[in-house]
């Protein structure tokens, strides 16, 4: 027996757990307050904070406020107590005149979670109204002939305060004739009516002033009332009579003034005038007398003022019909007033925002607004829409409440704002609807890098540039905004021939165009690349790079360079050599150019410019080769002078000249007078003698040529040729060659002439080359040993100022002498 008890105690106990968590879970989104009527502002209705679960700081910083629809405020919130005030005086009567039971209902917003909370306050009441007739006096007529017992309505008294403060009982002065009876009405409010309890007599007493008097329940007790004056009449048999006690009518609240709702009929059977009827209103309220009016003689019932279901949805009012003998009859008229949809929905953003970070997560609250309809039944069923177009919804939350959300990311740079239509439309036939507008600003954020208008640049720039002058411009555009959008240029970092990038070009970092700091050689370096960066002001900022090639273009800014022939760094002259019997076409030497410029700046052309024998020599206009344009002439000088020219293609064309000394000779002898004829003698005497040398050592030349070719034929030249090259110790520095040189400047290879023999002669500290061309036409390219011995013919410019100086013709020609006399023990 104890299991099973203890079994269903412990059942019962959850039970009344559960019940006590449902009843406070269904109460726990509902406030219900109370709050007496007339009381002054900042009156405490209740601590809504602590309600809410919240500190009274937190009112503040959570942005809660008191959502109403209404133009007045009733209540307002108390920051620092956390506490629910009244905002002025409340009047029950005002507030709820028609029923018993006032109450108001708030909703509470907290901004920060967009939550609503509702709060019910109840208005008491108070005893702050006295009972009142509508009259001050009112005049009864009773025949004289009334029977006791008869029974006249009085008027009934009105106290808007609700309860035991509302009208209780009546009282009337005490008198012999007249007493005071309830009688209940079909609304289940009792009337006051004045019963006659003894017979009239007109003649003795013609009226009768009597005084009733209204009470209500309150504490102090009020009261009112109204003087009633009896007037005794003369007999009057027959009462008026309507045709029904209760009249009962349903008309639209759209019906226009002057338009009859209905027509009451009361007979009298009396004649004359006890039996004409007149119509008149009583106990009418003040707000039904505004509404609707009555023809006295007709019985009509026609609309005076507006209907309006929202406000007043039922008219109670009472018809006294009334002969002309003062006999008289009431009758109750009920009016309902039937809903039409005449009131469209009404939108009341409650809380918004008017701008929307891009990128912002589907869900996103934008606006809180509430939907009313003052209509009823479905004229007062409101559903409320957006474009389906549009990446926003609708979704309701508390009552008539509704969210407006993003249901999918927003991006700026496709649409920047939006202009969101809601439109509320209730069910009426037809059906009313309401439009109102939310411009909403989608904000930016920094999700687009800048973007250069091509994906790669190429830039032309000619050589020789101006330092400091702009050249080119790149542009990065940011579709974003404001600072997201401010795009600022840079170059990466790199190197170029072992300089920093930025030694060469520089960039303006608000515009992106580019300057060269050093004026470009196409001969140094004839392209280089860089990388530009563009990059927003956003947070975190966004980049991109693009590639800009820039080429040098070349500008003919270098001459001709000549290569061959080139003077001697000890400051001789050189000489070139050709037989007397070379053919016409013999390669005499060739001029060997180049150019650092490019192109047509780089194609080059030879022209001779001057010859001392015009015609003799022509020179290649592409190849640079100096040959012989004809045979050589016995009358032709010995020594000939050509200045060549080396011209580019460029525009201007730069060009080059150099000038060839040719020497004509067959033999040594003729050498050695051409050596005397390279420099002109300052006077005759020294000519002369100089002139009497050579022929002198050409004569000894021959007679030892002839006895070297005696040695040759006893077998002795090895013999006496090694005794003389130690006796000689390398006077003679020449030996038989045949040189072909080929010479490369700046990949440009040059052929040289050949030359057959080679001779040196030394005068004094300096030294002379002869040297004996032979006719060769074959482009035979010589071992580089070979070609590094073959040197043109070169005369030191002391040794020509000393042939022509008379006071060292004396050694000159000795020291000549003992030269070849040398050379031909040598041979």
């Amino acid at each position: 027996m104890g299991n099973p008890l203890l079994r269903l105690d412990r059942s019962g106990l959850v039970l009344l757990y559960i019940f006590l968590r449902t009843l406070q879970e269904s109460e726990a989104g509902h406030i219900r307050y109370s709050v007496p009527e007339e009381t002054d502002k900042g009156f405490f209705v209740g601590n809504i904070s602590n309600d809410l679960g919240l500190e009274p700081w937190e009112l503040a910083e959570r942005r809660i406020r008191i959502i109403s629809r209404d133009r007045m405020q009733l209540f307002a919130l108390n920051p620092r107590s956390g506490s629910l005030i009244t905002a002025g005086r409340l009047d029950r009567e005002e507030l709820c005149e028609t029923v018993s039971s006032c109450f108001l209902n708030i909703e509470i917003l907290v901004e920060d979670t967009l939550k609503i909370y509702g709060v019910e306050v109840e208005i008491m009441d108070i005893n702050d109204n006295a009972p009142s007739f509508q009259e001050a006096e009112i005049e009864i007529k009773v025949s004289e002939h009334a029977s006791p017992g008869s029974r006249f309505p009085l008027p009934s008294a009105r106290d808007p305060d609700v309860g035991m403060n509302s009208l209780q009982r009546y009282q009337l002065n005490p008198n012999s004739y007249f007493s005071l009876q309830m009688r209940g009405g079909t609304d289940g409010a009792k009337n006051p009516e004045l019963v006659l309890e003894g017979s009239l007599d007109r003649e003795r007493e013609a009226a009768h002033h009597l005084l009733l008097t209204a009470f209500d329940g309150g504490d102090p007790i009020h009261q009112g009332a109204v003087a009633i004056h009896v007037v005794v009449l003369d007999v009057n048999d027959h009462v008026p009579k309507f045709t029904q006690s209760v009249y009962r009518v349903s008309i639209p609240e759209d019906l226009s003034s002057g338009t009859r709702v209905l027509m009451v009929n009361a007979t009298d059977p009396d004649e004359g005038i006890n039996g004409e009827v007149v119509y008149s209103f009583r106990n009418m309220e003040s707000k039904t007398s505004e509404i609707f009016q009555l023809d006295s003689q007709t019985g009509e019932v026609l609309i005076r003022g507006s209907l309006d279901f929202e406000k007043y949805r039922f008219y109670e009012m009472e018809i006294q019909g009334q002969d002309g003998g003062g006999l008289s009859t009431t009758a109750k008229v009920f009016i309902t007033v039937v809903d039409v949809n005449d009131n469209a929905p009404e939108i009341t953003i409650t809380s918004s925002t008017n701008s929307v970070l891009e990128n912002s997560p589907p869900g996103t609250v934008i606006a809180l607004l509430n939907v009313q309809d003052q209509d009823s039944g479905e004229n007062g069923q409101v559903s409320c829409f957006i474009p389906n177009s549009l990446p926003f919804k609708l979704e309701k939350t508390y009552g008539n409440y509704y969210k407006l959300i993003t249901n999918r990311m927003l991006d700026r740079e496709q649409v920047h704002s939006y202009n969101i239509t809601l439109v509320a439309k209730d069910q009426g036939f037809p059906p009313l609807s309401t439009e109102t507008h939310i411009s909403i600003k989608v904000a930016d954020d920094n999700d687009n890098p800048p973007t250069f208008v091509d994906s790669s640049y190429s830039v032309y720039i000619p050589e020789n540039n101006p330092r400091g002058a702009s050249f080119f411009s790149v542009m990065a555009l940011d579709l974003d905004s404001r600072e997201n959008s401010q795009v600022t240029y840079s170059l990466v970092e790199d190197t170029l021939q072992g300089a920093p990038l930025s030694s060469y070009i520089s960039i303006n970092s608000d515009t992106g165009t580019l300057y060269a700091l050093h004026s470009f050689d196409y001969e140094q370096f004839r392209d280089l690349q860089l990388w530009v960066t563009a990059k927003d002001s956003g947070n975190p900022s966004l980049s991109s790079n693009v590639s800009v090639s820039i080429f040098v273009l070349d500008q003919n800014d270098n001459a001709p360079e000549i290569l061959y022939p080139t003077l001697p760094i000890d400051g001789s002259t050189g000489v070139e050599l050709a037989p007397r019997y070379a053919e016409p076409g013999y390669l005499v030497t060739k001029v060997v150019a180049v150019d650092k410029d490019s192109g047509q700046n780089a194609w080059l052309s030879y022209h001779l410019l001057k010859a001392s024998e015009p015609g003799l020599f022509q020179v290649g206009l592409h190849t640079g080769e100096v040959r012989t344009a004809r045979a050589l002439l016995d009358r032709d000088a010995l020594k000939q002078s050509l200045v060549v020219a080396v011209q580019d293609h460029g525009q201007p064309p730069l060009s080059a000249t150099v000038t060839l000394t040719v020497a004509i000779a067959d033999s040594i002898p003729d050498v050695l007078a051409d050596l005397g004829s390279l420099e002109a003698p300052r006077d005759s005497q020294a000519s002369d003698l100089t002139l009497y040398l050579v022929v002198a050592v050409a004569a000894v030349s021959c007679v030892f040529l002839a006895f070297v070719i005696v040695l040759l034929a006893l077998r002795l030249r090895r013999w006496h040729a090694s005794r003389l090259l130690q006796a000689a110790g390398g006077g003679l520095l020449g030996a038989p060659a045949s040189a072909s040189q080929f010479v490369g400047v700046d990949g440009v290879r040059a052929f040289l002439q050949t030359y057959s023999h080679e001779v040196s002669l030394t005068a004094g500290s300096r030294e002379s080359h002869v040297i004996f061309p032979q006719p060769n036409y074959a482009d035979t390219l010589l071992s580089q040993y070979s070609c590094g011995k073959s040197e043109p013919l070169l005369i030191t410019e002391n040794s020509a100022a000393d042939l022509g100086n008379p006071d060292s013709t004396n050694n000159q020609a000795s020291f000549l002498f003992l030269r070849w006399s040398h050379l031909i023990l040598l041979f």
